[in-house]
């Protein structure tokens, strides 16, 4: 068997990739490729799958599969497979870490005393504790969040068209959700149903001085609606790991917009994160030779 890493991996993966055949970096080997591991970056549509006619499985390292022709792959017969039990730990934490640091003002903080300033005065706090948390979504990183939500003290709420029942947060029709929480977390897929679904109309059944914080996909919300509502100060704050495209266009409002805190899509990028999706990249591996 043949494989292709074309995102990056763990360093190690090549070499323990070495027993199922021969492991390569190199792109242009693609039309003689029978396995393709990819993250973020390479986005496997028509085009990527006919120009690679050997072609017989895909495994993404991460949860999302929007860069992936699925209905396509599958009329090739190609296998796609993502590892969606890595991830959940490593994006959660991240979530969790913009979730403290917005209102904490650490990076304003930060900034302004590395500029000579000392704001103690005007870099007032606010607490999670008693505050309530809504959730977009409570699939597997949803649920990490809800936990450690809660251990802050945190009322967790959650709107999931696809979770009947959860035991770490309560389940309520979208605009209610919305309209209860101080803070919301997105953690939905990227679909036809959730494509700019957090949009004028929605923002508009939130609180005032509602925080975002979407460490999902980038095209959940509407960029130019989430701006404008940032301007008005419908909302006080919206903290994202993920973008439309990686990198964002230069063209892109959030970049240059009011109380926008940035990470560039690392959520899956922790070192533990990136081991943990070669164990599962070698038990599909092992599997798919065990039939």
């Amino acid at each position: 068997m043949k494989i292709l890493i074309s995102d990056a991996f763990d360093p190690s993966l090549p070499d323990r990739l070495k027993k199922f055949g021969e492991v390569t970096e190199d792109k242009g080997q693609l039309s003689t490729i029978e396995v393709v591991l990819i993250r973020s970056k390479t986005k496997c549509t028509q085009e990527y799958i006919d120009s690679a006619p050997a072609l017989k499985m895909i495994i993404r390292g991460g949860v999302g599969l929007d860069n992936v022709d699925q209905p396509y792959a599958k009329s090739r017969g190609i296998k796609v497979f993502n590892t969606a039990a890595a991830s959940s730990v490593a994006v959660a934490e991240l979530a969790c870490a913009h979730l403290i640091a917005i209102p904490n003002r650490l990076i304003e903080g930060h900034v302004t005393m590395s500029a000579g300033k000392w704001d103690k005065k005007q870099l007032k706090r606010t607490e999670l504790f008693k505050k309530t948390l809504g959730l977009l979504g409570i699939g597997r990183i949803g649920t990490e969040v809800a936990i450690r939500a809660k251990a802050f003290g945190m009322h967790v709420i959650a709107y999931d068209k696809y979770v009947q029942k959860s035991d770490h947060a309560k389940l309520l029709p979208l605009d209610d959700m919305v309209a209860q929480a101080d803070f919301i977390s997105i953690h939905t897929p990227l679909t036809d149903e959730t494509k700019a679904m957090v949009n004028t109309a929605l923002i508009a059944k939130m609180k005032d001085g509602v925080i975002i914080v979407n460490t999902g996909r980038g095209k959940v919300i509407n960029d130019a609606d989430v701006v404008a509502a940032l301007a008005s100060g419908k909302l006080r704050a919206y903290g994202t790991d993920v973008w439309e495209s990686d990198p964002p266009p230069d063209t892109s409002p959030l970049l240059k917009a009011p109380n926008v805190f940035m990470t560039p899509h690392i959520g899956a990028s922790s070192k533990e994160n990136l081991l943990r999706i070669g164990d599962i990249i070698i038990e599909i591996l092992e599997e798919h030779y065990s039939g």
